[in-house]
C-alpha cells in the first residue's frame, strides 16, 4: 500500500494525543492551572492536528463530514464519531482542571474510555480488510493501542506506565512483523483464486491490463526493498526501546520526558510507514505485481 504522509501523520499524532487524553481523563496525571492548560492543550492539539491531516488524503476534503453518516457499516465513520464524542466529553473535565475545580471522576473515565475506543476504531479500519492479509490480524489493534498508551504515558510524565507500555508494544510489533510476513502465503491468495480460474489450470498474466499506471496501481501497489525494510524495522524497534532506557538512566525531569516522547514519535512514524509500505493488497495479483 502507498504510505501516504497524511495518514502516517494522522495515526501517529492523534495516537499520542488520544493516549495523553486517556491518562488525563483517568486522573493519573493530576495538574491544575497553567500545568493543566499545557497538558490538555497538548493533548487536544495533537489529536485535532492528527484528525485534520487525515483529510489531506481525500480527493474532496470538504466532503469529509459525510463519513459520519455511515456508522452502521464503516469503521471510519465510527472513528470520527468516537473522536468528536471524546473531545466533547473531556472538554468540561479539561476546563475544570484548569480552573482548579475538579468534576466527578466518572466523566473523565468515560472520556478516557472514549479515547481508547477511538484508537481501536482507527486500527479496525485496517484490521477488517481481508484483501490486505498483513493487516487482517489481531496484532493490528494491539499495535495501535500499544503506541497510543506508551506515547500518552511519556507525554503525561508517567514512568511505570511508559515502561509497561513499551514492553507491551514491543511484543505487539514483533508479533505483527512475524505474523505479517507469513500472512499473504497463509491466505492462499493467487492470481488463480483472484480470478476464479484456478479450477481450470495455472493462471498467469499475459498482458498488463493498462498501458500506464492507474489509481489502483498508485494507491494499492507499493514495493519496498527487503534491505530497506530490515533497516527501518531496526530503527523502529530502537526508537521504541530507547525512550524506556532513557527513563531508567536519566533523571525524571520534564525535559527528559519531552525528549523521550519525541524519540517515541519518530519511532512510531517509522513503524507506521512500514505498516503501509509492507502491506500487500490482493489487487496486485491482477497486475502480476506481488
Amino acid at each position: 500500500m502507498h504510505p501516504a504522509p497524511s495518514v502516517i501523520l494522522f495515526t501517529t499524532l492523534s495516537g499520542m494525543g488520544l493516549g495523553l487524553l486517556a491518562f488525563l481523563g483517568l486522573g493519573l496525571a493530576p495538574s491544575h492551572g497553567l500545568a493543566a492548560f499545557l497538558h490538555w492543550g497538548l493533548a487536544y492539539g495533537l489529536t485535532v492536528a492528527g484528525l485534520l491531516t487525515s483529510t489531506f488524503h481525500l480527493g474532496h476534503p470538504e466532503r469529509a463530514w459525510r463519513a459520519f453518516s455511515q456508522w452502521r457499516s464503516s469503521w471510519l465513520s465510527r472513528e470520527g464519531i468516537a473522536a468528536v464524542a471524546t473531545l466533547l466529553i473531556l472538554a468540561p473535565v479539561a476546563l475544570s482542571d484548569i480552573a482548579g475545580a475538579p468534576l466527578p471522576s466518572v466523566l473523565g473515565w468515560i472520556g478516557a474510555a472514549g479515547a481508547l475506543a477511538t484508537a481501536f476504531t482507527t486500527s479496525m479500519i485496517y484490521a477488517q480488510l481481508k484483501t490486505v492479509p498483513r493487516w487482517n490480524s489481531p496484532t493490528v489493534p494491539a499495535l495501535f493501542l500499544g503506541y497510543v498508551l506508551t506515547g500518552g504515558a511519556l507525554l503525561a510524565g508517567l514512568t511505570l506506565p511508559a515502561l509497561i507500555g513499551t514492553l507491551a508494544t514491543l511484543i505487539a510489533v514483533l508479533a505483527h512483523f512475524r505474523a505479517g510476513d507469513r500472512a499473504f502465503a497463509k491466505a492462499g491468495q493467487t492470481l488463480g483464486t483472484a480470478t476464479g480460474l484456478d479450477r481450470i489450470g495455472t493462471v498467469r498474466v499475459f498482458e498488463q491490463p493498462h498501458t500506464a499506471p492507474n489509481y489502483l496501481m498508485r494507491e494499492m501497489i507499493f514495493h519496498v526493498g527487503r534491505k530497506h525494510a530490515r533497516r527501518l524495522r531496526a530503527i523502529a524497534l530502537a526508537l521504541l526501546v530507547l525512550p524506556a532506557l532513557g527513563l531508567l538512566i536519566l533523571p525524571q525531569a520534564p525535559w527528559v520526558f519531552g525528549l523521550m516522547a519525541a524519540l517515541h514519535l519518530l519511532g512510531a512514524a517509522a513503524q507506521r510507514w512500514l505498516f503501509f509500505a509492507e502491506a500487500e493488497h490482493v489487487v496486485g495479483l491482477f497486475y502480476g505485481q506481488r
